[in-house]
């Protein structure tokens, strides 16, 4: 027996197949167009349950397989009509109104960033703007205040490490305070374990440091059997080494710290990783869209029904969008329901791109736009 026929009958279906879709979206952008005129919502729950039931009777065996087919083409359907009705007036407006002019060259900035001389926040709060003063505060909470209650400009703050994972604090901070990402960078971290001058490594029997300094060098720690102390910041823990001068006690920081703080380094670029980096993000209240921005990050929750998170990211796909990151993290007050952080690459001011942000801003529970930025 040959495929060949069978192919053949292959072929001649897809064919039908794609003339009856056609027909379908001709049908949908009526449907629309009414909407539109009528000012009717374009999901209706109802009837979308009504047409993804009956097709999973019909299916027989293939029930489940059908309900998904036609759950994908019912989401195509409404992408057509949330472009034909303009969906998310409100987003539109704001990311059509957004600044172009990022400047991260200019001087007498002040630069909000956790920690004190020496942190690894304050190498890239200087790296980010060259030109500008950090000013440092005690906690990330304190960040987002100062540029709140603008006493600095932008913020800069960890976000995720190539090691450890994302910083998830930072995250919920994000959406607590509405405020906007206007870029990012890679910092690279080469972690030193730094003592008091006259200290050798036999000596060692703590390492104090930020809890992700620690997590990031938690091989050698477990292998020595230290104990870890966690502190507030990689380079307050070099300055805690200092000031405390016991012999016993190392700091988990940079060699710009050790510096800083009259420390000897006793290992260099121990951590667990040899390609270690650390992303930071720059917050700004205002929203900021360069011409060459090209990702986007976005936090959104769910429709509690089967196939949500698919049907969603099918839409990213349709529209040729690269996901590069998508993380969920618990919501707060709401058990076993979960928000969705996610990074693609784009602009915005793409009309598909736009025309997405902005349907997705309708349908979903919820919906935050982070910022469409640089890496700088």
């Amino acid at each position: 027996m040959s495929l060949q026929p069978i192919r053949e009958e292959i072929d001649r279906i897809d064919q039908e197949l794609v003339t009856l879709f056609k027909k379908r979206m001709d049908c949908a952008k009526q449907v629309g167009e009414y909407k539109k005129t009528n000012g009717l919502s374009v999901l209706n729950e109802a009837r979308e349950k009504e047409i993804l039931d009956s097709a999973e009777t019909a299916g027989g065996e293939y029930g489940h397989a059908a309900r998904l087919l036609f759950s994908s083409i019912m989401e195509l359907s409404r992408a057509l009509q949330h472009d034909i009705t303009g969906s998310g007036k409100a987003l539109r407006t704001l990311l059509e109104s957004a600044d172009f002019n990022f400047d991260n060259q200019a001087s007498g900035l002040k630069i909000a960033c956790q920690g004190i001389e020496g942190a690894n926040s304050h190498e890239a709060a200087i790296t980010a703007f060259p030109n500008a003063k950090p000013v440092f505060f005690a906690t990330w909470e304190d960040v987002f205040r100062a540029v709140q209650d603008e006493k600095a400009d932008y913020g800069v703050l960890p976000v995720e490490n190539s090691s450890a994972g994302s910083v998830s604090d930072v995250y919920d901070l994000l959406l607590k305070y509405r405020f906007f990402i206007a870029g990012a960078l890679d910092l690279k971290i080469a972690h030193c374990l730094c003592a008091l001058p006259q200290c050798t490594l036999s000596n060692i029997e703590q390492v104090w440091s930020h809890p992700q300094g620690l997590s990031q060098c938690s091989n050698y720690i477990a292998k020595n059997n230290l104990a870890a102390v966690p502190c507030s910041n990689t380079a307050v823990a070099a300055q805690l080494v200092a000031q405390e001068k016991r012999l016993n006690c190392a700091a988990i920081c940079s060699e710009k710290a050790a510096q800083a703080y009259g420390l000897k380094v006793l290992l260099r670029n121990f951590q667990n990783s040899r390609d270690n980096c650390t992303r930071f993000i720059i917050l700004s209240k205002k929203l900021f869209i360069p011409e060459a921005a090209d990702k986007i990050s976005l936090c959104f929750s769910l429709p509690h029904v089967t196939g949500s998170l698919y049907n969603v990211l099918c839409r990213f796909s349709c529209h040729g969008l690269n996901l590069t990151k998508i993380e969920s993290r618990p919501m707060q007050d709401k058990p076993f329901e979960y928000l969705f952080y996610l990074d693609f690459s784009g602009n915005v001011r793409s009309p598909h791109v736009m025309n997405l942000m902005c349907a997705l801003s309708e349908e979903l529970p919820q919906f935050n736009f982070f910022g469409n930025y640089q890496e700088l």
